[in-house]
């Protein structure tokens, strides 16, 4: 599941976020629907050359091992900052974690957040080693209820495309709360989709987030404040 998108300047790209906007080729974005609709979880990580690689999570196979190894499960050899045996990623109760209890040099982040112990990882978490950052999906699959102001809410697992969409229709939010959601072209400018393609994902998201009810002048809204507030969109995602 590779695609070789070199890097314009000929410069390593691992640093980048591999499915950062406006950096996936229109074959990249046809991998990712394909990746989709397995519905498995994966991960997400670009190689020197720009190439990116998708790496599908098999709970079957639930201890795996990162590094800078060759022999390692997702090894990331390019990368001088990261250990031989960097961390470990594994499979608990169908929830993927990470962990690394000392085993690198330089630590492991996810979030920007150093990994003392073992961290669960959530839908869309970006996960740094060295200098190489590795993108996390759940790729389509339910996750658990959270609670919020008392009352369970179902938490949507979103496929990486509809996740963009949301990305895109929260980042002019990222200032306040008063701030009116992206428009549709504006979203379909930056996903690289069809204004009615934009359509039809929102109505899906109306749909995953209970909000289908609402008048439509209150859904846009609606849907962006509860996808912060639940943290299913977070604020480095809106930089």
């Amino acid at each position: 599941m590779e695609s070789s998108r070199p890097n314009s300047e000929g410069k390593p790209a691992s640093g980048e976020d591999p499915l950062a906007r406006h950096s996936l080729s229109p074959r990249e974005l046809q991998q990712l629907l394909e990746v989709e609709r397995q519905r498995v979880p994966f991960l997400a990580v670009r190689e020197p050359d720009g190439a990116l690689r998708l790496i599908a999570l098999d709970s079957a196979h639930a201890d795996l091992t990162l590094g800078r190894q060759p022999e390692m499960d997702v090894p990331i050899a390019w990368d001088d900052e990261v250990s031989a045996l960097h961390a470990e990623l594994q499979c608990r109760g169908g929830e993927w974690t990470i962990l690394d209890d000392g085993l690198s040099r330089n630590g492991t982040y996810v979030n920007g957040r150093r990994v003392g112990a073992r961290v669960r990882l959530r839908d869309g978490d970006r996960i740094a080693v060295g200098q190489t950052t590795i993108a996390f999906s759940l790729g389509g699959r339910e996750r658990a209820q959270t609670t919020v102001a008392g009352r369970a809410v179902q938490v949507p697992t979103l496929t990486p495309t509809r996740r963009r969409v949301l990305v895109a229709l929260c980042r002019p939010c990222k200032g306040g709360s008063y701030a009116t959601p992206a428009s549709n072209q504006q979203i379909a400018d930056e996903v690289f989709l069809s204004v009615d393609a934009v359509k039809t994902h929102l109505r899906a998201l109306f749909n995953d987030f209970g909000l289908a009810h609402l008048p439509q002048n209150q859904k846009r809204a609606t849907l962006a404040e509860r996808a912060m507030q639940l943290g299913v969109v977070g604020p480095t995602e809106l930089e």
